[in-house]
């Protein structure tokens, strides 16, 4: 007796793959980024653990909070949007990038406030890691910020893009939020 088979149905990746190569690719820099800094860490423990001090850990934690706050209310969009409630996820997108928003007026004063007391890339070992990562980290925000304010835009409007692209916007959101989870606790409290 013969089993029938039946085929898998292809699964179809969400999002552009050319998107999904910019994030593995973001995440291979950000990853030798982090283990740079792991390293120098480990080699100077003194220097790096008297320039965590300078650093405000109320501010990094609002910031943290403020994208894990922004990625969930993406995933609730993506739902609403999938579900042809336009309007809807235009709304929720348009308070994704607010809240991201808040994470880049918050780090703006942060990296105000070291530059003032003048705190640059060559003050320290320490600092050229924290300036440097937290500046990369910066402009990742802005992008996701910008794709996501454009997309509640055209939601709003009632010409949303296709899913593919919300998906693709999702999912750098998701990997902005995913290196500021491990950039928060490696730079400010291990």
């Amino acid at each position: 007796m013969h089993a029938i088979t039946h085929p898998l149905p292809a699964r179809q990746l969400k999002g552009d793959l050319a998107v999904w190569i910019l994030i593995l690719s973001e995440l291979l820099v950000f990853g030798l980024f982090f283990l740079g800094y792991a390293v120098a860490a480990r080699r100077h423990p003194a220097l790096f653990e008297a320039g965590q001090a300078t650093l405000d850990t109320g501010a990094a934690t609002l910031n943290t909070l403020a994208l894990l706050a922004a990625s969930a209310v993406v995933v609730m969009a993506i739902e609403r949007l999938e579900r042809q409630r336009t309007r809807e996820a235009g709304r929720l997108l348009a308070l994704a990038a607010l809240l991201g928003s808040l994470f880049l007026v918050n780090k703006a004063l942060e990296l105000h406030h070291h530059l003032a007391l003048g705190i640059t890339l060559s003050t320290s070992l320490f600092h050229m890691f924290y300036l440097g990562l937290v500046s990369f980290h910066f402009m990742h925000v802005l992008a996701g910020v910008i794709v996501l304010s454009w997309v509640a835009r055209r939601c709003l409007r009632d010409t949303p893009p296709e899913l593919n692209t919300v998906w693709s916007a999702g999912a750098y959101w998701h990997m902005v939020d995913l290196v500021w989870v491990v950039l928060f606790p490696l730079v400010y409290l291990l």
